[in-house]
């Protein structure tokens, strides 16, 4: 069978949102992979920013699942109606994601018996990587063997405010507030990411970083102020810089991506 794409949706009590599934062409060859894929978008994009990540993955055998954050216009005509709902309940979306994306591999591939994972990925660009950090602690994935990817994170250091705030992009802002639901106002969703990254708490979790030296939103010492928040609380974390993968181009990111899970996981 060929690689297959199948759209679908996922709920949680207080949103809705759309995702595509990516079902491995398996043949005769073809690897049992033990790990799953699971990634998300950043503020006020959509999930085809992860399109090339899961089409590598697929590409290699991995089932995969990009869904659209919650209030993102680009993604989903979906509406939030409140932060707080956000801030409480958007990374249990990846859960949500875990129990599609084992549904419809049943669905697809239920005469090979397709095996659940020993490992999950999850991975995200700017917001959807701290939520995609926060979610490894869901109770869902205790089981399993975690791995966080984080494209594009970091805390500021320079600017009092952050750099989609400036005058610089004062007028892609001005645009960019409505791609998103009123309550996701960038001030508010800024100040709270910021404030979640300096106190974040998760611990004993393997997370990667994955930020560009000229990504200007992350900044300089950004990605270096982040990853000392996580060793400090007994993560093993490793990171990469590329010299090119600045913040609007996350899929710039796939052939570093790759690599590292291509090494990590041993795939041949």
């Amino acid at each position: 069978m060929p690689i297959k794409v199948i759209c679908t949706e996922l709920s949680l009590p207080s949103f809705q949102v759309n995702a595509l599934a990516f079902i491995p062409a398996l043949k005769i060859d073809s690897p049992i992979r033990k790990e799953w894929a699971i990634f998300t978008h950043g503020y006020t994009s959509h999930k085809g920013d992860c399109l090339n990540w899961a089409t590598r993955l697929v590409e290699a055998d991995v089932p995969c699942l990009i869904f659209d954050q919650p209030g993102h216009y680009l993604g989903s005509f979906n509406e939030v109606q409140s932060l707080d709902e956000f801030k409480a309940h958007v990374h249990e979306l990846f859960r949500e994601a875990y129990l599609r994306l084992s549904e419809l591999m049943e669905n697809n591939l239920g005469r090979m018996n397709y095996p659940q994972p020993e490992s999950i990925i999850l991975a995200g660009h700017s917001l959807g990587a701290f939520t995609a950090i926060k979610a490894l602690e869901l109770p869902a994935f205790k089981n399993l063997k975690r791995l966080a990817v984080g494209v594009g994170i970091g805390i500021g250091q320079r600017q009092a405010i952050h750099i989609f705030e400036t005058a610089f992009y004062e007028k892609t802002l001005a645009v960019r507030r409505q791609l998103v639901s009123p309550a996701l106002d960038s001030k508010d969703v800024f100040s709270w990411l910021k404030e979640e990254k300096e106190k974040m708490t998760i611990s004993n979790e393997r997370i990667h970083l994955i930020t560009g030296e000229d990504d200007v939103v992350v900044g300089p010492g950004g990605m270096e102020a982040f990853l000392k928040v996580l060793e400090d609380n007994n993560n093993s974390v490793t990171w990469e810089k590329p010299k090119r993968l600045p913040h609007h181009e996350p899929g710039a990111a796939t052939p570093h991506m790759f690599s590292f899970l291509k090494n990590h996981f041993g795939w041949k």
